[in-house]
């Protein structure tokens, strides 16, 4: 009778005690199998801490993408407010560009956004570089024609200092106007740039 009570608290312990060792053993030596996006822009070390299993790891300030007010292809007024807790993937554009490289961005803003039409947590911003052309009329065809639909699609532009200011500090790309031959021309990244909840590239 004593050896079989003996038996039972030992298949107890064990039930208890194997589940919580493997767990043990995978918070302390088990690592994640993917690789999270590096952050991209400026790192700054903050003076303060986190605690990860009682090592002090200093926090880090990552470059965030400053605030905006500029105008989409129905004349709303549209700020990085309109995006707060959303993932937006952001390129650049402009309605005169004729270039492969226009066409192959929209093209697959129109692949991505099957893929994401109905994750809420998901939108498109193209920003144009060229806002002294690209606006009211000309804007709203542009987007028809791209069937760009405001609130996940949002074709935005406004006035040329802010998207400048916007363009180079905020997402940190590049775009240069040129003349050829009396035709304006824009020299840009045509590269899409991710940014994520907490507005980080």
């Amino acid at each position: 009778m004593k050896q079989n009570q003996i038996k039972k608290i030992l298949i107890l312990v064990t039930i208890l005690a194997v589940p919580g060792f493997l767990y043990y053993l995978l918070q302390d030596k088990g690592k994640n199998r993917y690789k999270p996006l590096p952050f991209y822009g400026e790192k700054i070390v903050a003076k303060t801490f986190h605690s990860v299993r009682g090592k002090q790891i200093p926090d880090t300030i990552y470059h965030l993408v400053n605030d905006f007010k500029l105008v989409n292809q129905n004349a709303d007024s549209i700020s990085l407010k309109q995006f707060e807790g959303k993932i937006m993937l952001v390129n650049l554009f402009y309605t005169t560009g004729k270039s492969y490289g226009v066409d192959y961005a929209n093209k697959a803003i129109e692949g991505f956004l099957k893929v994401y039409q109905k994750n809420h947590m998901v939108n498109f911003v193209s920003l144009s570089i060229d806002p002294n052309v690209d606006k009211g009329v000309t804007l709203a065809n542009y987007a028809k024609s791209l069937s760009a639909n405001a609130g996940k699609w949002d074709l935005l532009t406004g006035d040329s200092l802010a998207i400048k200011k916007l363009i180079k500090d905020g997402l940190l790309l590049d775009a240069l106007k040129t003349q050829i031959n009396g035709e304006t021309r824009f020299d840009y990244s045509n590269m899409f740039v991710l940014v994520d909840i907490n507005k980080r590239i």
